[in-house]
């Protein structure tokens, strides 16, 4: 399926803005689940481009304001065509950290004992060491759907896994970070994913979020899994980037000075070509 996506982000400031250092990770790349047939990115000051530890396109831009200036908004357009394929399993190329390294605890997706007794209702006790069975994960991840039901502006960013469990509510975000704990606390390497969703009647769901588990570490073998949906990545999704959880790769994160209070508006809109 080709998809034509459109990201922008509104950024407005009830006071001049003097200072803004932001990084973008909005750029997809071509893989074995999709084909990036052009992308742009649009910010207020001049973008560089690096990859972050875990292979990920990220930019970076710099507003430095002077003492007459009075900007009270900025503005971050990302946009371009993408062709999907529904590719939910893949091997990693050897220059990404190992599997084990998504073993580590993180704030957002720490292993917890309630999260372990949780998992072993779906997954055998003998899926460690960096295996697993592709049919438990499937189970897990539709039981996690039912324990974490999907709410809009139930939870935020600083969530963590372990709360929106005890919660039993969450947005997509907290479903990957719980399916993500869970597995860290069974010894199964996974990492959360960020990205796009295409479906007509959910456009709440455009920017998603869903998980890689690894089924082999040996072969660095992983299967991608929307917990939101319970099924696995299809040509639906847009993958933009991965990591150990949300704040290892969040659309766009920064500091600024000055501004006073900041809102933001996002608008995401997604297109078959």
């Amino acid at each position: 399926m080709k998809l034509h996506v459109r990201h922008t982000t509104d950024y407005r400031y009830t006071e001049p803005l003097r200072y803004a250092l932001q990084t973008l990770w909005l750029t997809p790349q071509s893989g074995p689940a999709q084909t990036v047939y052009f992308w742009s990115l649009g910010a207020p000051e001049k973008l560089f481009s690096q990859l972050d530890a875990f292979g990920n396109p990220i930019h970076s831009y710099t507003f430095v304001g002077r003492a007459t200036d009075n900007v009270r908004w900025s503005l971050v357009n990302a946009a371009g065509e993408v062709e999907t394929f529904g590719m939910a399993e893949f091997t990693d190329v050897g220059t990404l950290p190992h599997p084990d390294f998504f073993l580590r605890a993180t704030h957002l997706a720490a292993p917890h004992p309630l999260l372990a007794e949780f998992g072993r209702r779906f997954i055998a006790p003998g899926a460690t060491g960096g295996r697993a069975e592709l049919s438990e994960l499937l189970a897990l991840s539709q039981g996690v759907a039912g324990a974490v039901s999907y709410q809009k502006n139930s939870t935020n960013v600083t969530t963590t896994a372990l709360q929106a469990f005890e919660a039993g509510a969450g947005v997509c975000q907290d479903q990957a970070h719980v399916m993500v704990a869970i597995c860290r606390s069974l010894g199964i390497p996974a990492r959360y994913v960020s990205g796009y969703f295409y479906a007509a009647n959910e456009p709440d769901l455009a920017s998603h979020a869903w998980v890689d588990v690894c089924l082999d570490a040996a072969t660095r073998r992983w299967i991608s899994i929307d917990v939101t949906h319970g099924c696995l990545i299809d040509e639906r999704h847009v993958r933009l980037a991965m990591g150990t959880d949300y704040d290892a790769c969040p659309p766009i994160k920064g500091v600024r000075q000055g501004g006073g209070v900041e809102s933001m508006t996002v608008d995401i809109t997604i297109e078959p070509v």
